[in-house]
């Protein structure tokens, strides 16, 4: 069995995977009010992996997860887009077809699982309304109890959903920002596990899997040349992380991903999933990992151009990724360099074109922060070459938002 540990990154320092173990003790010192997290912390495992030939790993074993079909989502050939737009390589992670419609429930479903492990009954969060009501569904199924810190000016179907999967309820007067720091503080006051974005480093962990789902499924795709459909899910029974099925004849990373960004810690779980990939050697180099973020709520991608981070309020229809402080800032910055990444920002009129023009053309009805991926890769397609491969990571379902999506309808022109 391998052993699992905490690591920071920045100083070395190696933690037992335990609860109550949140940032590195030293470098978390550094932290201030109005800056991101600094002392993120890394899953890591000591020696050979020995899952089978397909398996993520993953620092909680399968028996804990709940019973629910998380992850193994379609990746998929836009035949239409391909053709108007001639980027013949150009697929679309569909992670609104998880179980709550968010990518969130990748992080959830390992944190409740931890939670499981270790006899753990309650979950507090602070969240824009997807993490909620994704901690919310899995929590639902896992028979924990889950306490959800949310804006009053989320979306009404977010706040819906939280009640509905039966979550207590506490609506904050003020930003995300505010939000987590009161459910911060609940969690120190009461003891209760924290799933705070980036705070617990198991939800960057959670949301690795997608990259070697992608892997796998354009490995597949290379494999499969006959295939004349053009679209390529992945097997893999659901509810059962880590199994084990017949090696693909290649694993293949894409030459671009575009991830829409709001704290940073989907697009680094990401990058860590590509470097799992790398570690285990079923792909060679990491892909170019794009933070796609919107102008109202754009720290990263400024931080990237001046290496500086500001607090500005944040002001964006895409309510999944607007904060203040990106609390995983520091971190997911320092991965995007590392491994020469980018950043696009796309204006509100850009996000809400193009989830119409993405809907209209693929059949696939993203909320605006999916389509702020999008609208991201449509801005920078001189930076792709005609044979490169684009995977754009579409997070949440537009059945979320219908208040924002409808002031889309009629707007597809490009």
């Amino acid at each position: 069995m391998n052993r699992w540990k905490y690591r920071c990154p920045d100083c070395g320092a190696e933690y037992d995977i335990a609860p109550g173990r949140y940032l590195c003790d030293k470098c978390s010192g550094a932290n201030a009010a109005g800056k991101p997290l600094e002392g993120v912390l890394e899953c890591v495992w000591e020696g050979d992996w020995r899952g089978g030939p397909e398996s993520v790993p993953l620092p909680v074993e399968r028996e804990y997860f709940p019973p629910l079909p998380v992850g193994d989502t379609p990746l998929w050939a836009p035949e239409r887009l391909r053709a108007e737009l001639g980027v013949p390589g150009l697929w679309l992670k569909d992670d609104t077809c998880n179980p709550s419609g968010s990518y969130k429930d990748r992080a959830s479903w390992l944190v409740a699982a931890f939670a499981r492990k270790h006899g753990i009954r309650e979950i507090a969060l602070a969240s824009t309304g997807n993490a909620a009501s994704s901690m919310a569904c899995v929590g639902a199924a896992a028979g924990l109890a889950i306490t959800v810190f949310l804006p009053k000016a989320a979306p009404a179907a977010k706040r819906i959903q939280v009640l509905q999967y039966g979550a207590a309820l506490r609506e904050v007067d003020g930003t995300y920002d505010v939000a987590f720091d009161e459910s911060l503080a609940y969690s120190e006051a009461t003891g209760v596990l924290s799933r705070n974005t980036a705070y617990n480093p198991l939800t960057i962990e959670g949301k690795k899997t997608a990259a070697f789902e992608i892997a796998r499924a354009l490995g597949r795709a290379e494999s499969d040349a006959s295939d004349s459909t053009g679209t390529h899910g992945t097997p893999d029974s659901p509810g059962t992380p880590g199994a084990a099925l017949t090696a693909p004849a290649v694993w293949r990373a894409p030459d671009h991903v575009f991830v829409p960004t709001g704290d940073g810690v989907i697009i680094a779980g990401v990058i860590r999933g590509f470097e799992d990939l790398i570690k285990l050697g079923r792909i060679r180099a990491m892909p170019r990992i794009w933070a796609a973020q919107a102008e109202g709520s754009s720290a990263i991608a400024r931080a990237f151009e001046t290496g500086v981070f500001e607090s500005r309020p944040s002001d964006t229809i895409a309510d999944s990724i607007s904060v203040d402080v990106p609390r995983n800032g520091s971190y997911a910055l320092k991965k995007l360099k590392a491994y020469g990444g980018g950043a696009v920002v796309s204006s509100d009129e850009d996000i809400l074109r193009a989830q119409a023009y993405l809907s209209r053309m693929s059949g696939l009805f993203a909320e605006p922060s999916s389509a702020c991926a999008f609208a991201g890769f449509l801005k920078s397609r001189s930076a792709i070459g005609p044979d490169e491969s684009v995977v754009v990571m579409l997070t949440g379902s537009g059945l979320k938002d219908i208040k924002s999506a409808a002031k889309a309808v009629g707007t597809a022109v490009y």
